[in-house]
């Protein structure tokens, strides 16, 4: 119940001074607690899908750019933004941490951010699509002219255009599909088909040469691109942690990905480092040594374990890929979609282990001494060497269940059908013994095959759905992560060119560089910048609360029916209920057996009102501290009556009286709110609604002496009227009561001013104003 009370829109609005960052922050509260508290997720899980939407709600209110520049770019820690400075964009990155999917995924920040994008192409969105490759493939291969170009002059055309966002990632999307390129020849030893195509004789020679030297060969030219390619990806990682932090950084999951790369990267300069250094020293002692071919050398060769490494390295790299199609609505989807994916698999695997493990447990328990012996039938041969000739079929099979390592991986590929029955068939094997390994084997196929493989199936199909689902605002979140990594002021140049040193960072070495914005102001300039910040961020803030407020209002009028109109049914039939028996009372019923109590309705209205005030701020106006400084003001009119002099009287004795505190204190607190107000006092005024005139003309004639008690026997009509405001209305009233009362004192009415005698008859002649035109001179606005 408190978190539900905290996560009313209402309250946030009321109390916070920053609504939405109170919404981010308790979103994201109440998102731990689901996983926290099992027992409510769902409930917390709502409560955190409201916090969001009144987030987006309030976003969604804004009217202009400049006003959604101020919302995204607020930060306490920074100068104020200005029409023309760099977005930092602060609060928008706060959504992405908080995960505000629905806040980024809003129109309104992914039109400012698109405009953001493609900042420095103007254009380039309505260009045809083969205009479009044109300057992609233009700026694919010009990148390291572009590159050089601005390592010497950072502060031309063309090294500002670099900094743009589009541009900075065209480059370095271009400098990683290098990259790819550059591995894929390496993987294709393109260095040796070259030169066996083009090269001269030596050249020729020198190459067959190398290729039956295959040991203590060094790195090749290609190898030489790829190893200053990596020193650009380590060094691009290293800024990113210095600037973001390690946390920051972690929060990534691509980052885990380039660092899993980077370091398999290292090991294999590492490894072939050390195997380059132990062959030479081997060759130094015995040069025929070189020549030994890869089949003699050993299992666990430094060198062999590097390409290995390198291998997995590659495969990282080219998956790296898969990031960059965030950025397209078509493959966007599908990239959010694989992601899912590799949860389920995650999650799938825990499973999965166990069973595997299980079976392979078991079945290693049951053949092992089998397997013994088809391992002595292989290795037959003196020296312990297999006999691949004679007994082949021996030395495939008693790998399968020899271990658990091993019949691990049996059961593994069982599952894709690279297992058969004829595993079974071993040496010695028993029927008995047999029977069974083939029964566990079959309940492990049943279990893994039609069972958990099918499981798998549904859960990333469920995912998939989930994406499909929500696809537009995933596929907008993610490629706003991608987007805000390029609006960042971070590293222009990309992987190599960033190792090298340029003038721009020598200066930063040195310390002559600009420093910040509010860094380089005095003190009093800072605290004026600050409170500037601080007070156009609220101004835009209460301007987003009170249209947010009109709008629920608007949303809660287009309504046909709420609680509340029924609960005001009530209320009237309640109140027509108790009119009924005072009248029957005063006829002479007998009435004692009713209920006549009344204490109800107090406690029914208090609950209405709180009830409103939790839902949009349903609150009746109350007359404040403007209208008793009016009134108190207002001089004495001359010539006043008996009726008028009473009416000014009972207004300021209600007013000053202790009932009227909470007015007050409802009056203080609007004025000190979030929401505030739109109009001046004039135009507060006339907003005022009929209702509250039309209680207060009939206090006026209940006051009146000799009116009876209780409901009134017929509604009170009022006086037609063209005034637009209750002041007004209630002159008019006033003038329609002096027109009735002339006539009476020119025929010698009673003494008692007009408003003794008979109180009838003055409510019979206010009823009756209908019937007559309204007077020809309305009363003076006061």
């Amino acid at each position: 119940n408190e978190y539900r009370a905290l996560a009313s829109p209402s309250l946030i609005a009321l109390s916070s001074n920053d609504p939405i960052l109170t919404a981010f922050q308790l979103s994201w509260e109440l998102r731990n607690l689901a996983f926290a508290e099992q027992e409510c997720k769902l409930q917390y899980m709502e409560l955190r899908r409201q916090c969001q939407q009144f987030a987006v709600d309030l976003l969604h209110q804004s009217r202009s750019s400049q006003e959604l520049a101020v919302v995204l770019n607020h930060d306490p820690d920074s100068p104020p933004y200005e029409d023309g400075d760099h977005m930092k964009l602060a609060r928008l990155e706060l959504a992405i941490n908080y995960k505000q999917k629905k806040f980024v995924a809003h129109p309104n920040v992914q039109q400012l951010l698109a405009a953001l994008w493609y900042d420095g192409l103007p254009g380039f969105r309505r260009m045809p699509v083969i205009q479009k490759l044109l300057e992609i493939v233009k700026v694919a291969v010009l990148f390291p002219f572009y590159c050089a170009l601005y390592m010497v002059a950072p502060n031309t055309e063309t090294g500002n255009l670099m900094r743009k966002p589009f541009m900075k990632f065209l480059i370095h999307a271009s400098s990683y599909l290098f990259f790819l390129l550059i591995l894929i020849l390496v993987s294709q030893r393109a260095d040796v088909v070259a030169i066996q195509i083009i090269g001269t004789d030596s050249m020729k020679r020198e190459v067959e040469e190398q290729l039956l030297r295959q040991r203590g060969n060094g790195p090749t030219f290609l190898e030489g691109i790829v190893f200053i390619y990596v020193l650009g990806f380590i060094w691009e990682e290293t800024m990113e942690i210095y600037i973001e932090g390690i946390r920051e950084y972690l929060r990534n999951m691509w980052n885990f990905i380039d660092f899993s790369r980077n370091s398999l990267y290292v090991a294999v300069f590492m490894l072939r480092g050390a195997a380059y250094y132990q062959q030479r020293m081997e060759i130094s002692e015995d040069s025929s040594t070189a020549y030994i071919p890869r089949e003699m050398w050993d299992a666990f060769d430094p060198q062999l374990i590097a390409e290995g490494l390198f291998a997995a390295a590659n495969v990282l790299s080219a998956l790296k890929l898969v990031h960059m199609f965030s950025i397209n609505p078509h493959l966007g989807p599908l990239q959010i979609s694989l992601g899912r994916m590799v949860i389920d698999i995650v999650k799938f695997f825990f499973i999965y282990s166990l069973v595997l493990f299980a079976f392979a447990c078991g079945l290693n328990q049951l053949l092992w001494y089998f397997a013994e012996l088809e391992r002595r039938k292989c290795y037959s041969l003196p020296g312990g060497l297999a006999d691949w000739d004679n007994h082949g079929d021996a030395c495939q099979k008693w790998r399968s269940f020899g271990n658990v390592f091993e019949a691990s991986q049996s059961l593994f590929w069982a599952s894709f059908g690279m297992v058969g029955l004829d595993s079974f068939d071993l040496t010695g094997i028993k029927t008995y013994t047999r029977f069974w390994g083939l029964l566990m084997f079959g309940s492990y196929s049943v279990i893994n095959v039609i069972v958990l493989l099918n499981l798998l199936i549904a859960m990333m199909s469920n995912s998939f759905a989930m994406i499909v689902e929500h696809s537009d605002t995933e596929w907008k979140f993610a490629r706003t992560k991608l987007w805000m990594s390029y609006f960042e002021e971070s590293a222009t140049l990309p992987p190599p060119f960033n190792i090298f040193p340029t003038p721009k960072m020598i200066l930063k070495l040195l310390g002559i560089r600009k420093k910040d914005k509010l860094r380089r102001l005095s003190s009093k300039r800072k605290e004026k910048k600050e409170r500037e910040r601080d007070f156009r961020y609220n101004a835009v803030m209460r301007s987003l609360i009170w249209r947010y407020v009109r709008a629920m209002h608007r949303l809660a009028d287009d309504s046909p029916v709420t609680d509340d109109d029924i609960n005001e049914v009530k209320g009237e039939i309640t109140a027509m209920r108790y009119e009924l028996l005072e009248v029957l009372e005063r006829n002479g019923m007998d009435v004692s057996s009713a209920d006549k109590k009344k204490d109800s309705s107090v406690a029914r209205k208090a609950k209405v009102w709180e009830r409103r005030l939790m839902k949009d701020f349903h609150l009746t106006p109350v007359a404040g501290e403007d209208d008793l400084e009016t009134l108190m003001n207002q001089p004495v009119p001359e010539n006043e009556d008996v009726l008028a002099r009473f009416r000014r009287v009972a207004r300021l004795a209600v007013l000053t009286s202790t009932q009227q505190k909470w007015n007050q204190v409802v009056t203080s607190a609007c004025q000190a709110s979030q929401i505030g107000r739109c109009n001046n006092r004039v135009s507060f005024k006339n907003q005022q609604n009929l209702q509250r005139a039309m209680e207060e003309a009939k206090k006026l004639v209940l006051k009146l002496p000799g009116t009876p008690r209780g409901r009134t026997p017929s509604p009170i009509q009022l006086p037609d009227t063209t005034g637009s405001t209750i002041v007004e209305l209630l002159n008019d009233i006033t003038q329609e009561s002096r027109d009735i009362r002339t006539p009476n004192k020119g025929r010698g009415a009673t003494p008692g001013g007009g408003a003794g005698g008979n109180g009838g008859g003055m409510f019979l002649a206010v009823q009756n104003t209908r019937s007559r035109n309204p007077s020809p001179n309305p009363a003076p606005k006061p």
